[in-house]
């Protein structure tokens, strides 16, 4: 019997008795396995394929291209992706997201696995997994059938290396790179990539070289076969080298790599080059914990290595001052606009904290209090206010003096918010290409659900990772209601 007809619901702390273990054995409830509760869950159709759920519960965003059936859900005030696999491979996916997002990952959010799913029938239905909707991303196929500038194949690129080398230093293998698998949201100039997919990845203590490299060849095979397929559906500019783009994801990963995990010799006399070892660190977006520093053996040359523990550095400050939580770019471009009006207002003598007080009230937030409604789900207010500020120096420029914040604001809404918004037709026709990609059968997935070809690429002790998919018994965060 679903939640649906039955009122009497249990929760169970996981780790707490038997009845919140998991065993080898299918549920023959539904059970839902969350680290939150929310009852609105148990009012959905689980007794239902999920192709089948009635469309007054879908939200109408494109999905990206996938195996398995994958629709956003309206869930109370909340839009989650629901996607429909076999048991085993949800809750191991399930846990590894969880995992990443302890660590501070730029993943999607793990909300639920639902499981003992049958139809009226009795019928057996596949398990779902349920994420949070990542609000303002798009699929890459949602990005190229906009009007953009003929660089994004390049810029989502960057975010993709970004990523992988983020996901890399953390120990994570992913196993199955792609475009498809990674969720972009604009920031400022540049994009900001999520991973969405982490079927085939494994979580270790530390990668071998053999590992990325496997991982990294991986990524070029996949994305120059996508990017192959846009220019099949003319979606990509003509003078993109498929090639060349896949082969410059490669180069900017190692790039990124070397820069952050490098070790450096400098003279005694040559400190100052740590400071700006540092500081191109903190430009590219990572913060540094500390410096690995030792002598060489005639003690002429220091050997330093920086610790980087994590992206975020101009993100977090303008957290911290503001308490706008937003992406890289984003929060680098807001950041020069605060420090410009400290110095126009002739406050720089005044506590940052106070002047980023002042510029919230008087310059960033009756600047996003205008985005037209219909836009307030397309747009970022920090990504509007940056397009805003770029828009006004177009207009500046133009004009040969300045021009006041309402009238470039206007401006920008009248000419150029509109080529963002995709069209219920363009929503459709994606969501038809990416549903045509669907093949949703165990034996394609290319390994058990509880394995990768992560072993392929290298020979590594994995004992650190006995965890697998029995964490979520001992994970004191999760709960699980069942019928």
């Amino acid at each position: 019997m679903s939640a649906r007809t039955n009122p009497q619901i249990k929760a169970i702390v996981q780790g707490s008795g038997d009845d919140g273990g998991q065993s080898d054995e299918e549920p023959r409830s539904l059970t839902i396995t969350a680290a939150s509760s929310n009852p609105k869950m148990f009012t959905l159709p689980w007794e239902q394929p999920l192709s089948q759920w009635p469309q007054e519960l879908l939200a109408n965003l494109p999905r990206g291209i996938s195996r398995h059936v994958v629709r956003f859900v309206h869930v109370g005030d909340e839009v989650y992706a629901m996607k429909e696999i076999t048991r085993g491979v949800a809750e191991r996916e399930y846990e590894l997201l969880r995992r990443l997002q302890k660590l501070d990952l730029p993943t999607v959010t793990p909300i639920a696995v639902v499981t003992g799913r049958h139809s009226k029938s009795g019928e057996p239905l596949e398990s779902i997994l349920v994420t949070r909707h990542l609000k303002f991303s798009l699929p890459y196929r949602a990005l190229f059938a906009r009007n953009l500038r003929p660089d994004t194949a390049q810029r989502l690129i960057d975010a993709l290396a970004v990523l992988m080398v983020r996901l890399h230093l953390a120990g994570f293998y992913w196993g199955d790179v792609s475009l498809s698998n990674v969720l972009f949201l604009r920031d400022a100039d540049e994009f900001s990539a999520f991973l969405v997919d982490a079927e085939t990845g494994d979580l270790h203590a530390a990668l071998t070289d053999g590992q990325r490299e496997y991982d990294m060849d991986l990524a070029r095979t996949n994305i120059i076969g996508e990017l192959m397929d846009l220019s099949s559906g003319k979606l990509l500019p003509g003078d993109v080298d498929e090639v060349e783009v896949g082969n410059g994801l490669v180069d900017r990963y190692h790039s990124l790599w070397s820069t952050l995990t490098d070790t450096e010799k400098f003279g005694p006399d040559e400190m100052w080059k740590i400071e700006r070892r540092v500081n191109k660190l903190n430009e590219l977006g990572f913060d540094v914990d500390e410096l690995e520093m030792k002598t060489t053996e005639d003690g002429n040359r220091i050997l330093v290595r920086p610790r980087v523990v994590d992206a975020g550095y101009a993100s977090r400050k303008l957290l911290r001052l503001t308490g706008l939580d937003v992406q890289e770019n984003q929060a680098r471009r807001l950041l020069n606009d605060l420090d410009a009006y400290r110095a126009s207002t002739w406050q720089d003598d005044e506590d940052l904290e106070i002047v980023a007080t002042d510029w919230m009230r008087v310059v960033f937030e009756p600047t996003v209090r205008m985005i037209p409604h219909e836009y307030r789900s397309q747009i970022e207010p920090a990504q509007f206010f940056h397009e805003i500020l770029e828009h006004r120096w177009f207009l500046a420029e133009k004009a040969g003096h300045d021009i006041p914040m309402r009238e470039a604001v206007k401006s920008y809404i009248d000419t150029v918010l509109p080529k963002y918004k995709l069209n219920t037709e363009d929503v459709d026709k994606l969501n038809a290409e990416a549903d045509s990609g669907v093949v949703d059968d165990e034996s394609t997935y290319g390994f058990d659900g509880y394995g990768s070809d992560a072993d392929d690429a290298d020979d590594t002790d994995d004992s650190d990772d006995s965890e697998g998919s029995d964490a979520i018994d001992s994970d004191p965060d999760a709960a699980v209601w069942a019928s």
